[in-house]
């Protein structure tokens, strides 16, 4: 009898080992299946993000695009009429850059020069339009009607699919339910050195009166100007925005 007890208290304990032995598998278990859909939770977060900025990204090369349309239209009659425009010639410069020169700087998608922050789009604080030095507006301040300008504004072109006239193509370029949403684009309107000794606008610009127009890289530009176009696109997520800058410089040929 005393042989018989004790292997029933063996049996007894190797059973209890063997119990908490599966109840170890089963926590490693739920560990892994949780660490697992956590891990493809974060990764999908990564991807739509990723995806929502390309998305983004996409809009503000449309709008690259749709400046430059606009700056090439200049020349077309009717082009921007009733609104700012961009110099045909080099007499107007100076007229357009003092028009441009009022705070906020920017009008219908033109601007002069910035000088405040030049990542205009990080800065959530407006300025103060009477202060002094009010150079540094913020985005709220420029992404706004009349001050800057959204795709298709001054081309006529269409964000929708020509197949379907109610479906928009690109549907953040078609949101402008407010501000924050959609695309904007602002074009920098700046003058180029156009030395006398030179007769043109140069890349390089020498300060010897000796230097020979040969010694300089001549852009052929008509009027003597350069634009820095900016544009942003928000993406459908919020704090999503892909911004792309340029500098365009709209060339003839010659004879």
């Amino acid at each position: 009898m005393h042989h018989i007890s004790t292997a029933k208290n063996a049996r007894r304990h190797q059973q209890g080992i063997a119990l908490f032995v599966v109840i170890v598998f089963v926590m490693l278990s739920m560990l892994l299946a949780l660490w697992a859909s956590r891990t493809a939770i974060f990764n999908e977060m990564v991807v739509g993000n990723d995806a929502d900025y390309q998305r983004a990204f996409e809009a503000a090369q449309s709008l690259i695009q749709d400046a430059e349309l606009d700056i090439q239209l200049t020349s077309e009659p009717g082009h921007r009429a009733g609104k700012a425009e961009l110099p045909l010639e080099t007499s107007e410069i100076g007229n357009i850059l003092n028009t441009l020169n009022v705070f906020p700087f920017c009008k219908d998608g033109l601007c002069v020069k910035r000088r405040g922050e030049q990542d205009f789009w990080n800065n959530t604080t407006d300025a103060d339009a009477s202060a002094a030095n009010n150079f540094a507006t913020s985005l709220a301040q420029l992404a706004t009607a009349d001050v800057g300008a959204r795709y298709g504004e001054f081309t006529g072109a269409t964000f929708k699919d020509s197949s379907d006239d109610e479906a928009p193509h690109n549907t953040i370029l078609a949101d402008r339910s407010a501000a924050d949403r959609g695309g904007w684009y602002w074009i920098e309107v700046l003058k180029y050195a156009t030395p006398d000794s030179i007769g043109g606008a140069s890349l390089i610009v020498d300060d010897d009166p000796a230097a020979q127009p040969s010694d300089l890289l001549d852009l052929k530009l008509n009027p003597s100007v350069v634009y820095r176009i900016t544009a942003l696109a928000y993406g459908l997520k919020a704090n999503s925005m892909a911004v792309i800058q340029e500098t365009y410089a709209r060339t003839r040929l010659q004879d």
